[in-house]
């Protein structure tokens, strides 16, 4: 499996911290920034790197950004994301099982890091169920190639 991870300025620490979960797990990843603590704009980093999972490059993608609202609306602008605001366990694992989510986005400022790293560990081990989900998200992909 191999992970693209972004944040904005308001998601640097956090960005730091699941990135230092997924070397412990084993997981590769490539950080796509942002390298400053002064203001930048979210959909700088979310777009991008939601283009290079839609393409393949990558299979899934964490976006962190202050409230992880402005990374998850972004990024789910782009056909064939999935990506889930999650600041909850059960909300990370449902969304991988039930949703086949292919980006999580979380926020900084609305956890904290230990929380974050339970999230990202069950988002990043748990398989899309498929079944009567596989029909729900099939409808989602039908939308988007209308």
């Amino acid at each position: 499996m191999k992970i693209a991870i972004a944040s904005d300025h308001g998601g640097i620490n956090l960005r730091e911290e699941i990135k230092s979960l997924m070397d412990e797990m084993g997981i590769e990843y490539e950080d796509f920034g942002c390298d400053c603590e002064t203001s930048v704009d979210y959909p700088d980093y979310a777009l991008p790197v939601a283009e290079k999972v839609a393409n393949g490059e990558f299979e899934k993608a964490i976006l962190i950004c202050g409230t992880g609202i402005g990374m998850s609306i972004s990024a789910n602008k782009v056909k064939g994301i999935r990506c889930a605001l999650v600041h909850d366990v059960f909300s990370a694992k449902a969304t991988r099982e039930h949703n086949d989510s292919n980006i999580l986005a979380m926020g900084e400022r609305v956890i904290g890091p230990g929380l974050a790293r339970e999230i990202a560990k069950v988002w990043l081990s748990t398989d899309f169920e498929g079944g009567r989900h596989e029909n729900r998200v099939g409808k989602i992909t039908a939308y988007e190639t209308k």
